[in-house]
């Protein structure tokens, strides 16, 4: 199963049972876990895990 099925299934979970309300948590949780896996060598780790 690739993850490209998994982001199908899971948009027509949102469609079929009305959970638009997902939507945004599920992104903000990729944006700051993107920003903690890209951010991670870098000299602005140790301010941006201050955040958490």
């Amino acid at each position: 199963m690739g993850k490209l099925t998994i982001m199908r299934e899971f948009v027509q979970f949102l469609l079929e049972r009305k959970k638009w309300w997902l939507t945004p948590i599920i992104l903000m949780l990729l944006l700051l876990g993107s920003l903690i896996v890209l951010t991670e060598g870098s000299a602005l780790a140790p301010f941006i895990y201050t955040l958490f």
